[in-house]
């Protein structure tokens, strides 16, 4: 998992260079880590099964075999960091 946070002072890294390993072209500057790699990993991997099951938390609640009302609150805790990290 790509890290988000620094180690010595838990502040939010940014990107500073993005390399093309086939021709090594190189791109420097200061770039923010986009929204969603900010979220812990459980909530990055329940983000793309929401999206391969289609927005349908009825799936998503099958498959996890958890509650609707479970995973509706899973999500609502991922619409919340959201909603905090974009201020």
């Amino acid at each position: 998992m790509l890290p988000t946070n620094c180690p010595s002072c838990q502040a939010q890294l940014k990107v500073k260079c993005l390399k093309c390993e086939n021709c090594q072209t190189e791109v420097s500057g200061s770039y923010d880590l986009p929204l969603l790699a900010l979220l812990p990993e459980s909530d990055q991997q329940f983000i793309l099964r929401f999206v391969i099951n289609s927005g349908s938390l009825k799936e998503m609640a099958s498959e996890l075999k958890l509650s609707y009302p479970t995973v509706r609150n899973m999500l609502n805790d991922i619409i919340n960091k959201i909603k905090t990290d974009e201020k």
